[in-house]
């Protein structure tokens, strides 16, 4: 879809998660020319600023959690007007756990251009020296601060095969990783990854259980997890015809649920429907 004729553009602009040295040629620029820039916090933003030797010729605005919704429209209506708005954020990309995306969908559906100047991100970061595959993953965010929320979110994630990313603040971390414990198992390998790119960087690696007892003393910084994800299950077709039988009982397709448990399983589909079928002949667990 062409954008619409006249309108600016948005600019998502990365900003370092740490050690400012780290800005993107680009974001300085960015910063030096924007009509406006709306930052998350306008007193870190100044703090940039001077780091990167930047006086901005646009106005800047405050653009965080508690305003977003209002100020929105405001920043949509000067799109639309040919202005070119950056997004700053506290550190890494906007709308990543940040503010931004309410902004970036108004945009789209206005037909306004979006891009972005690329920078550093801890997600990445933490990925790259976590030491676990890296080869699939999932960003996870913030996890419910609530135990009973965060326990029902993390037991829908127990299976999940891909190395898992979450962000978390520093004074709920043990708890955190306790409840990954209950849910992953202690056993399983994670990295904890503290204040990156900054002066006191540190990365903790280990099974979640000594991740949990070393948390326990206490922990400051900006927390980025990493989590291994699940082993594949390995199982026979005899003890998937059980839970067959249970759906097949409440209305699904013999056929549809094979399909669905060879794809979780690796199993063959069609061993495993002659099996159910064999079964339900009375030659098998499923038998009556």
């Amino acid at each position: 879809m062409s954008t619409t004729p006249d309108a600016g553009t948005l600019v998502l602009a990365a900003t370092p998660i740490g050690d400012p040295r780290d800005a993107a040629p680009r974001l300085a620029e960015e910063l030096a020319t924007a009509d406006v820039i709306a930052a998350e916090d306008t007193r870190r933003l100044k703090r940039l600023l001077s780091a990167l030797g930047v006086s901005p010729i646009g106005q800047v605005l405050s653009y965080h959690d508690h305003n977003e919704a209002a100020r929105t429209p405001e920043l949509v209506e000067r799109l639309l007007a040919g202005e070119r708005v950056v997004v700053v954020t506290d550190a890494g990309m906007p709308s990543v756990s940040d503010p931004g995306y309410r902004l970036v969908a108004a945009a789209v559906a206005r037909d306004v251009r979006v891009t972005c100047v690329p920078g550093p991100s801890a997600v990445l970061m933490a990925l790259a020296v976590s030491g676990l595959p890296v080869d699939r993953f999932c960003f996870e965010g913030f996890l419910p601060r609530k135990a009973g929320e965060r326990a029902r979110l993390l037991a829908e994630l127990a299976d999940e095969r891909r190395t898992m990313v979450f962000f978390e603040a520093p004074h709920r971390l043990a708890e955190t990783l306790a409840a990954m414990g209950e849910a992953f198992g202690p056993t399983r390998r994670a990295a904890v990854c503290r204040e990156l790119t900054k002066t006191y960087e540190e990365v903790r690696r280990g099974t979640l259980h000594k991740l949990t007892a070393w948390a326990l003393d206490g922990v400051k910084g900006e927390i980025t997890v990493v989590v291994t994800g699940a082993e594949r299950k390995v199982t026979t077709i005899e003890n998937e015809l059980s839970g067959i039988r249970h759906r097949v009982e409440k209305g699904e397709r013999l056929k549809d649920v094979c399909a669905d448990v060879a794809a979780r399983t690796g199993l063959s589909k069609k061993a495993l429907y002659d099996a159910a079928v064999a079964a339900g002949k009375g030659e098998g667990p499923l038998g009556v």
